[in-house]
Order: C-alpha cells, then structure tokens, then sequence
C-alpha cells in the first residue's frame, strides 16, 4: 500500500486551471480574485462579510487586534487546539486563561468556563476563543449566552468546521461562521483543511466596523476609503476631492494579504466543498461502525449531525504501539493535540501537568486516522484491518 497520511489535499485539472488563468492575468495580487472569493466563502457561510488573510493565524491576530486585545487583556480558550490559537492572545500582550474540554465532544466546556468566570470579579475577563475541534460545532448559542452575561466577545476558531453546522433552540440551522452567535469568526486554508488553497485564511463577521477595522488592519493600517480619511493636507491647496492615488495609514497594521492565484485556487476547491465534506462523513461513518464494537477503543468520534470532521479521533489503549505499528505500514496517523498548557512556553508563564485532567488524559489516548476525501475505499479498510490487527480482533 502506497503511504497513506492524516490528511491531504486533492488539487484537480480544474483547481490547477484556475491558478494558471489568474497567473496569465494583470493581476496576482491585489485584484479583482480576492473580493470574489471573499464575497462566495461569506455566501458559503451566511456571513454579512468576509476579509481574507494570509493564513488561519493572520486571521486569529487580527481578529484578536480588531477586538483591542491588549496588556491585560484576560481570554479563556481551550488548551486542546494548534498551539496558535492561544498565542494570537500573546502576540497582543493578552493573558491566556484555560478551560478543560468535554470529555465527550472534546471541545472546550461551557460549565468549566463559567467556573473560570465566577472565580473572579466581573470585569476580569474581555473575551473567549472556542474551536470547534475536529470538524463538531460548538454549541454557539449557550456560549453567546453565557458571553452576554459576563459581556464578552466571541472569536470563534472554524479552521476545522467549514461547512459545520447546529441546530439552536429556535430549531434553525446555524452554520460554523455565519456569526450568528459569534462577533469573529476564523478558518484557514492549509493544504489539510478542507478548502485549500496553499496557505490562507478567512475572517468572517456581520459588524460592519469590525469588518472595517480588519480591512486596514491587514494591510498595514492603510485605507484608500476617502470617506474615512482623517488627513486635509490634500484639500488644504483647494483641491474638492482627494487624488485617486492618496491613501491614509491610520493605524499600525500588517501585511497579511492573501494573493489573488491563492484566492483562485480557493474559489475553485470552495465549489467542490459540500462534495468534499459529504465524502468526509461517509469516511467517519465507516470507522465508526467498523471500530465501535472493539475492546481496544476507549473512545471514538461519534456520528454527529453538522459534524465537518476535519479530524477523525479515536482513544486507544497502547496508543504509542498502534502509532508505530500503522507506520510501519505506511499509514501515518497523526496526534491532535499536545495541550497546549504543557508547552514549555506556557508552563513557564505558571500552568503545570494536572491543570486540566480532561484535556491530559484525552491527550495520552487519542490518535487521529486517515481523513480526507480522496481516501479510497482499499485505502480505509486498510486502515482498519491494520487496526484491528495490531490489537489482535
């Protein structure tokens, strides 16, 4: 068997024809490309807008920027997610605080950070990051609620949930991203997510001055929106209007741009989206039903409706034999996540081995199986039979 990885991209005739039509264009970056796309992934998410970044990390910065994060700036996220989404609170002198996940969704729990909440006075805290980790949604309106009550924001980490979903109390659909309950929210487009394209991210939102604040925000703090200049030197000689050429750096920003060839190759793979995540949960169905009888497991991915399942977890007994064992047999499965509390860098800012039990005892079980559209059938049940070898059933 040809090896066999965690995740991998599928890049199609019509995806490479894309780039090449924009690379013969007058424009690869900076053009008309990366509106569009910006426009289609908000229509694809039910957002009012959408800025797209130059990677999931760009977007969690921003958004952290747009929103004042700031010395003293206390926020709770999960300590089970890629290390960036908890360092986007750094990069703006913020405070990380943690919460334990649920044992069973394995996102971060609602009860735990409202445990965070009442253990100090009200005030203390300005916003939370959940993520929605491994492609399941977050209950959305039960964090917005609890948000409301401590006047918080919400950034919400949707890099493993596009085209996610769940259904609210009012019995309506809410997509991953449509801001319904959320004031931000982040995805990215790394070659393993579900629409690739290189690198690049996307922050979506309905607040049109947040929206407003991001455009500036990364591209250096520069707008050429006369209606929001600030400056009169040009007006100051007679002139009525401004020069099509003046434009205003109204703050310190970034250059966080995504390139209009990228923004092509994003457009083309968001058309196969639904496609790609409705062969994503025939892949997780078939694991489940194959693997939820066996006496190895400790604990699977369940099949949940709205589920977008980037990642597929299990929770093994001997999960450090199982991973050598399906290398050995060119299948390379991957581990979702080291808690980020026990990274040298946070254990020297105070949080040790016992903070979190949840999230600790998840993390010593859990390894992530094949998981992308282009695995074949041969390719899954080889994966499985591998499995269940190595644990003799």
């Amino acid at each position: 068997m040809n090896p066999i990885p965690y995740g991998r991209q599928s890049i199609s005739d019509e995806d490479v024809q894309a780039v090449i039509d924009v690379l013969r264009s007058d424009f690869l970056t900076q053009g008309p490309c990366v509106a569009l796309f910006e426009k289609e992934f908000a229509n694809y998410v039910g957002s009012k807008y959408a800025v797209s970044v130059s990677n999931g990390t760009a977007a969690l910065h921003l958004s952290c920027l747009a929103l004042d994060v700031d010395n003293g700036t206390k926020v709770i996220t999960t300590p089970i997610s890629f290390s960036a989404t908890a360092n986007c609170i750094r990069y703006c002198n913020g405070e990380v605080v943690f919460a334990d996940i649920n044992e069973d969704t394995y996102t971060i729990d609602i009860d735990k950070i409202k445990s965070v909440l009442e253990s100090e006075e009200r005030g203390t805290f300005q916003g939370i990051i959940p993520v929605d980790f491994t492609g399941r949604p977050v209950d959305m309106e039960a964090l917005r609620k609890l948000a409301d009550e401590y006047g918080l924001w919400i950034i919400a980490d949707s890099c493993h949930s596009p085209g996610g979903s769940f259904v609210d109390s009012k019995n309506q659909i809410q997509t991953c991203g449509n801001g319904t309950y959320s004031d931000l929210s982040i995805f990215s487009f790394h070659p393993v997510k579900h629409i690739a394209a290189g690198e690049g991210g996307m922050i979506t939102t309905n607040n049109e001055a947040l929206y407003q604040k991001l455009l500036k925000l990364r591209s250096h703090g520069i707008t050429k929106d006369s209606q929001f200049y600030q400056n009169d030197i040009e007006l100051a000689g007679g002139l009525s209007s401004y020069p099509e050429w003046y434009m205003e750096m109204q703050t310190l920003g970034f250059n966080y741009r995504l390139t209009d060839f990228q923004s092509a190759l994003g457009m083309s793979q968001l058309s196969k989206a639904k496609e790609g995540i409705a062969k994503r949960r025939m892949i997780a169905a078939n694991y489940y039903h194959a693997l939820k009888d066996s006496q190895f497991l400790i604990r699977q991915s369940g099949l949940i409706d709205g589920h977008a399942y980037h990642l597929y977890v299990i929770e093994v007994k001997d999960r450090l034999g199982l991973y050598k064992f399906l290398r050995s047999n060119n299948i390379y499965a991957q581990i979702h996540y080291i808690p980020i509390h026990l990274m040298p860098y946070y254990k020297a800012r105070g949080w040790k081995d016992g903070d979190f039990p949840y999230a600790e005892a998840y993390y010593k079980n859990c390894i992530s199986l094949p998981m992308f559209p282009t695995l074949t059938a041969k390719e899954q049940d080889f994966v499985i039979q591998c499995i269940k070898d190595y644990y003799n059933e």
